[in-house]
């Protein structure tokens, strides 16, 4: 496939006409016409249905479109970062998982910017695969994120644990759970969860965690990619979550949420510096990594001693 006629294949689609995306592009309409007829002999397919309205792509025009507005981006992406290379220098661009950016990776943010207040900080909140994806497409400088979600799809990334993050189970103050002298996984599969979004560990560990106690069924989780959400709605019902015990800062969410009296050996993941092997980090990024980590361990030392 020619990756120009992709690449007019995907301005036709998102201009709604050849007219436009011609226009648009600065190409006449009978060469964008002639490029388009050309890609479809050469697949062999209908890309684009032809209407006095415009053009609309058929089923396999939209399948070829994700991948011409990928070839796209990247192309983009690199000549953004060819032009800016020398002044991104004092740019450092962190991705992180929403459970760390509310509060260990702030705190840690605070200290750092006090030794680098001319470097300017960007922080993108995802969740665990699309930090990794842009991280390999060079959206990132490196991500605070967990362990134990390598593929052989993400090679060319490498990872060094920073902390050990414990888990709790917790649910709003007057929940009736707390009438228990003790909880079981029996206790709390009677009730709503609400988990990250469908790929993060959390929700692989509760389901492996209720499988291994034999309960095949529970009440289907509310998934959201936000702490501040899922704090939210614990406060005001009857839901539970796992969420570390940093996300639940001093304030009221001390008083509103507490953690159910439960013990659950296997509710600790590692957190760790993850970095494309090619792309090495300079010094002001160094700093904020270390910073990140002296800020959690000092955290949670903090929390232990509570």
């Amino acid at each position: 496939m020619d990756p120009h006629k992709l690449l007019h294949l995907a301005a036709i689609i998102e201009h709604g006409s050849l007219a436009k995306a011609g226009k648009a592009l600065g190409i006449s309409q009978p060469s964008l016409t002639k490029s388009m007829n050309r890609l479809e002999r050469e697949l062999g397919i209908t890309l684009l249905e032809r209407k006095p309205t415009g053009a609309e792509p058929t089923s396999a025009g939209e399948l070829v479109y994700t991948h011409a507005r990928l070839i796209r981006d990247e192309m983009q992406t690199a000549a953004a970062r060819l032009q800016g290379r020398e002044s991104q220098s004092d740019v450092v661009t962190l991705g992180v998982l929403p459970s760390l950016a509310s509060h260990i990776v702030p705190v840690a943010i605070a200290q750092w910017k006090r030794l680098y207040p001319e470097v300017q900080l960007r922080l993108v909140e995802k969740v665990q695969i699309e930090l990794l994806w842009g991280l390999l497409r060079g959206e990132f400088d490196f991500v605070i994120g967990q362990t134990e979600f390598f593929d052989v799809a993400l090679d060319g990334l490498k990872q060094r644990v920073l902390f050990r993050d414990h888990l709790n189970i917790y649910a709003r103050t007057g929940h009736e759970l707390f009438s228990q002298r003790e909880v079981t996984l029996s206790d709390l599969a009677r009730f709503p969860w609400v988990c990250p979004l469908v790929g993060g560990r959390q929700r692989n560990l509760l389901d492996k965690l209720m499988a291994d106690a034999g309960i095949q069924s529970f009440p289907r989780p509310i998934e959201g990619g936000s702490v501040d959400f899922m704090k939210a709605l614990l406060a005001s019902s009857d839901y539970v979550a796992m969420l570390p015990e940093h996300a639940i800062t001093s304030g009221m969410n001390d008083i509103v949420l507490k953690p159910l009296p439960i013990v659950i050996p296997a509710l600790k993941r590692d957190i760790a510096v993850i970095l494309h092997e090619r792309r090495p980090l300079g010094v002001a990024s160094l700093d904020l990594v270390a910073q990140i980590q002296l800020t959690a361990i000092q955290l949670m030392a903090g929390t232990a001693a509570n």
